[in-house]
């Protein structure tokens, strides 16, 4: 059995847009995968009461504490021990679900992610990873998106490793490649940290590197299936193209290239390098958003993402 653990309390519109969410993700879950919702149980009954919903239909995992979006995430996830956050990290460590999902406060799940959980033995930091669209009709894989702003060579190429794996693992890729994101496609551009990282990933064969990338080509596909660079440059990156989805929105443009900018559709930002898997979703997630969370979830555990990732950092 797949147990998934859904933060009932998490997101701009909870619980109303999660429980909606995991109704609609039954319908396509496995028949052996079980969804805990965590939260305030009396809330979570209301809300069913209201769209006519048996609450006896799920798994209610109580938790008297929220943690709001705005609240200091390390200070919040500390104080507020029995938040649906916190109560759904401690459940994953104690083995009664076995993946988490979240639309809430970020910096309690990344948080919880590094506190409770830890990150995988041999690997330098964890990070988290998103895909954006390509116009060849593919998706490539980015990281690190916002975990680590400041990174050192290292850490790069270890994000290439875990990205490779993902990507095999997760996007059916059999020989990913992997390109480092800089400002020109020379191994001599860039900053001292990436001339080092480039250099490090030239001389492997854990991963097929086929060099720089620049930004004006980065959605234009047939290059890379995963792109590394670090979480300041990847999150800039990524708000640019959400920024651009929105905006071609608001224009009235329609083509299905950009209707593939939707964050709806990929449910959620895994993070990539801790002891189990966790997914983190967008703040305003719709219960299509829920649902595609929760599915990202559970392929991450019958795919046996985390041990995977585990077994590369073991063999380094």
């Amino acid at each position: 059995m797949i147990r998934i653990g859904i933060d009932a309390m998490g997101g701009d519109y909870a619980p109303e847009n999660v429980i909606l969410g995991v109704i609609d993700a039954y319908s396509h879950i496995g028949s052996d995968t079980k969804i805990f919702l965590i939260g305030d149980q009396e809330k979570i009954t209301e809300v069913c009461r209201h769209y006519g919903l048996d609450s006896g239909n799920f798994v209610v995992i109580h938790a008297s504490q929220t943690l709001g979006m705005g609240e200091h995430p390390v200070s919040a996830y500390l104080h507020k021990s029995d938040s649906s956050v916190s109560v759904g990290f401690n459940k994953l460590v104690e083995g009664e679900i076995d993946a988490f999902a979240s639309a809430g406060n970020t910096g309690a799940m990344l948080t919880g992610s590094v506190m409770t959980l830890k990150t995988l033995p041999g690997l330098l930091r964890p990070c988290i990873s998103a895909q954006i669209p390509l116009a060849d009709g593919k998706n490539m894989l980015i990281l690190d998106v916002g975990l680590n702003t400041d990174t050192k060579p290292a850490m790069l190429y270890q994000f290439a490793i875990l990205g490779s794996i993902y990507a095999k693992t997760m996007m059916g890729i059999e020989n990913p490649r992997v390109a480092l994101l800089n400002i020109g496609t020379e191994s001599k551009k860039g900053t001292v940290s990436a001339q080092e990282a480039y250099r490090l990933m030239s001389n492997t064969s854990e991963f097929n590197f086929v060099g720089n990338m620049e930004a004006n080509v980065m959605f234009s596909g047939g290059i890379a299936d995963v792109l590394v660079t670090d979480g300041f440059v990847g999150n800039v990156c990524l708000k640019q193209a959400e920024g651009m989805y929105e905006m071609i929105s608001r224009l009235g443009v329609r083509h299905p290239f950009f209707g593939r900018f939707n964050y709806e559709y990929y449910g959620g930002t895994p993070v990539l390098g801790v002891t189990a898997p966790v997914i983190i979703g967008h703040g305003a997630s719709t219960p299509l958003a829920i649902r595609n969370m929760i599915l990202e979830a559970e392929k991450a555990v019958k795919n046996q993402l985390v041990d995977k990732l585990k077994n590369a950092m073991l063999c380094q």
